[in-house]
Parts: structure tokens; C-alpha cells; sequence
């Protein structure tokens, strides 16, 4: 049995191994348009490549896809975060996990994950062919016909086919894929920052607050989690998970908004009125910068005191109804302008791909085109930060492998 799989990344390798270890005497062929194999693996987290999830629970995995939810959930069932950590490990790569579920090599370097499947593709006879860019594919009989970009390449026949060729930032990437028969979903960008060059708390970078909770007005949209304040405007994993689970939202939006800031991550005024009078009672001759009821950074503190219309050197004693009332409105309904966005590191995440229709979520198989799988990120699932998007590749790539 003859297989190609177009990609050279995450999926593309690991669905390549898959496919040895289920059938050793095939012949596995990847076909990767750069010279340079696994190049998304080696930049993510930062150099560390956050593999995957620590958490081991599949429906609270699933929660973490705003697209592609009911099939991770059922995939996840085959090859989950668990498994995951098992086979690396039983592979030569220890591995640890964060306290906020991320898991990482145990060397905090990237290359222990991409080595690990060189050398695994290696010892399985796979091989790895570069500056192979497909341009098309074609029905011959019970085969499918590669065409590729370089001219310079005569068309290649092959028994089975798995697609891995990753997230495509433009329509126009997926269009080979629609000529088969395939549904696909315009891609956006998800998992990116919010700039916000119009305001004021940008010179407030390097803070961080956890947790806090963020909303966009009119919309259903809300996330809780750890914020960071930077030179451009606000990232963290608050801000990322917002990003993922609104991207369409946003990208109608021309990514110009209004977001709401709870710093207190308290939804409840009255409580948060209470606690102010708490410290009033207790403080009422200290100044407001000198006491924090909320435990919140001293330099956001005093920000909010000013943006709350309210002085520096004003006792808790003197701050009235009326400043209790602005500062609890600023701590818990703080509004800002979001004017574009900014990508996440040097990683880039796609909301879109292959319909999910389009495809056997048992085995990855497509409906219309027999004998051609899917793995990864072409496909129309992407997860929040945390490794979540590379345990799609992992879960899906694995399946893809058993050519059901």
C-alpha cells in the first residue's frame, strides 16, 4: 500500500507514523512544500511547545474547541491528552505539567518533540520529500493522483491520501479541496491579541491580574481567566480565549469593539459596594492608593483611583456615595476600545477549513472522495491557548493513521 501525506507538520508526521505502526509494510511518503519540517512545533510556546493538556476529562476537553467540539469530544475517546503524554513519554521525552494544565517537555526546548518524531519517522523507513507543494488532486480509478506546484514534477499515484497540510490563512488556499467535493468554512484568525493604541493602560505594561472577567457588550461573549497588560493593549489567556471563541465575531467586526472589563471578577455590585464600605469602616484615615481591598497590582490600583475621577491623596474616609459608586462602576464595568488585533507569539491559529460534514469523524475519512483522509489543522477545528490545538493534530492524526 502506496500513502502520501501532504504536510510536513505536526499531524502530517504523526498520522505518517500512525500509519507504520498499523501497517508496517506500507509505503509512507510526505510531501512538505518547505524545507523545513515541523516548523510550527519548534516556535510553539515560545520554544517550549506546550504538546498538550494536563487535564484528562474528555467533556471538559471538548469545551475547550469553539469549533469542532462534538468531534473532538467523540475523537477523544480514541486518542486523548492522556494518551498523548504516554506516547511521548514512552519514547525517550519526559514531560511535566504546569500548574495551569499546560504540559511541556521536561527539557523546556522544542526540539525534544520535533527530534522525537524525526527520529521516529526515520526508524519506520518514512520519508520525508521537500519543496513538494500540491497543487491539485486527481481521481484515477481506485487511486488518487498528486499534482504538485513545480512543474519540474511529474504527477505521483497513490492508494490513500491523509491531508495535512495545516490552517490556510486565505479562502483561496482551500479551493484544491472544494474542486474534490469539499465544503469548506472561510478561514479568520483566532487566538491574537487586542490593540489599543487609544488607551491609557498601555503605559501600564507588564501587569498582570487573575483572575478577571471580560465581556463584549451585545454579545453573548465572556471569558474568565489571567490578564496581562501590554505596550500595545491586552493579552493573557483571558484575552486569548476570547479571541478563539469570538473570532468570527470579531473579524465582522473589522476587529474595532468595545470590551468590558470586570477587575474584580465580581458580578455582583452590591457585594463589591460592600467591600468598599468594609473599608471604609476599617480605614477610613488611610488614602486610597494605601489600601487595596481587592488585592489588585498597585500600579492598576492607583490607575483605576484616577480613571474613577478621584484624587490620590482622598482618604477612604472622604470617598462618599458618590466615589464609591464610580470606583465600584470602574471595577467592575471598566470599558475599553479595541482597534485591531495582534498575532499570539509566532503562532498562528486559523478559524475555518474542511467542513466538518465533509468528513467520518470515526475515521477521518472523507464522504465525497474515497481512500483521502484529514488531519489537523485543516480541518474546522481549533482550540483556546493551553495545547489544545496540537491534541487536535495528535487525536486526529492518529485516527487518520488507522486508514478506516
Amino acid at each position: 500500500m502506496d500513502v502520501a501525506i501532504i504536510g510536513g507538520g505536526a499531524a502530517g508526521y504523526f498520522s505518517a507514523i500512525s500509519i507504520k505502526e498499523n501497517f508496517p509494510d506500507a509505503t509512507v511518503v510526505i510531501f512538505e512544500k518547505t524545507r523545513h519540517p515541523l516548523a510550527k512545533v519548534r516556535i510553539s510556546g515560545g520554544g517550549r511547545c506546550n504538546v498538550t493538556n494536563g487535564n484528562t476529562s474528555i467533556s471538559e476537553l471538548a469545551k475547550a474547541y469553539p469549533r469542532g467540539k462534538a468531534l473532538m469530544k467523540q475523537a477523544l475517546r480514541v486518542f486523548n491528552t492522556k494518551h498523548t503524554m504516554e506516547w511521548f513519554e514512552s519514547r525517550g521525552v519526559p514531560l511535566f505539567t504546569q500548574d495551569d494544565m499546560r504540559v511541556f517537555p521536561v527539557s523546556q526546548d522544542s526540539s525534544s518533540i520535533v527530534d522525537c518524531l524525526l527520529d521516529q519517522a526515520e526508524d519506520l523507513g518514512i520519508v520525508c520529500e521537500f519543496w513538494s507543494g500540491i497543487e491539485r488532486i486527481s481521481k484515477i480509478s481506485n487511486q488518487l493522483e498528486l499534482h504538485f506546484t513545480r512543474q519540474d514534477l511529474p504527477p505521483r499515484n497513490f492508494d490513500k491520501v491523509i491531508i495535512a497540510s495545516g490552517g490556510s490563512p486565505r479562502p483561496e488556499g482551500l479551493k484544491w479541496l472544494e474542486k474534490l467535493g469539499h465544503e469548506t468554512v472561510e478561514p479568520v484568525p483566532s487566538l491574537f491579541t487586542f490593540n489599543m493604541p487609544n488607551e491609557s493602560i498601555v503605559e501600564l505594561t507588564g501587569v498582570a491580574v487573575n483572575p478577571v472577567l471580560v465581556s463584549i457588550p451585545g454579545t453573548t461573549l465572556k471569558t474568565r481567566g489571567p490578564l496581562l497588560i501590554t505596550h500595545w493593549g491586552l493579552s493573557g489567556p483571558v484575552i486569548l480565549k476570547l479571541s478563539a471563541f469570538g473570532a468570527r465575531i470579531f473579524n465582522e467586526k473589522d476587529y474595532n469593539f468595545e470590551l468590558l472589563v470586570n477587575w474584580v471578577d465580581q458580578t455582583n455590585h452590591e457585594l463589591v459596594l460592600d467591600q468598599l464600605n468594609a473599608t471604609i469602616t476599617g480605614h477610613s484615615r488611610k488614602l486610597l492608593p494605601n489600601i487595596r481591598p481587592f488585592g489588585l497590582p498597585d500600579r492598576l490600583w492607583r490607575y483605576l483611583i484616577q480613571k474613577s475621577e478621584l484624587s490620590l491623596t482622598k482618604q477612604w474616609g472622604e470617598l462618599g456615595n458618590r466615589g464609591m459608586n464610580k470606583l465600584a462602576s470602574v471595577l467592575t464595568n471598566d470599558m475599553y476600545s479595541v482597534s485591531g488585533k495582534t498575532g499570539f507569539k509566532d503562532e498562528f491559529v486559523t478559524c475555518g477549513g474542511v467542513n466538518l460534514e465533509s468528513i467520518d469523524a470515526k475515521t477521518m475519512q472523507s464522504k465525497v472522495c474515497k481512500n483521502l483522509y484529514f488531519a489537523g489543522e485543516i480541518l474546522d477545528i481549533d482550540g483556546i491557548t493551553g495545547g489544545y490545538n496540537f491534541q487536535a493534530a495528535w487525536t486526529t492524526a492518529y485516527i487518520a493513521g488507522k486508514l478506516n
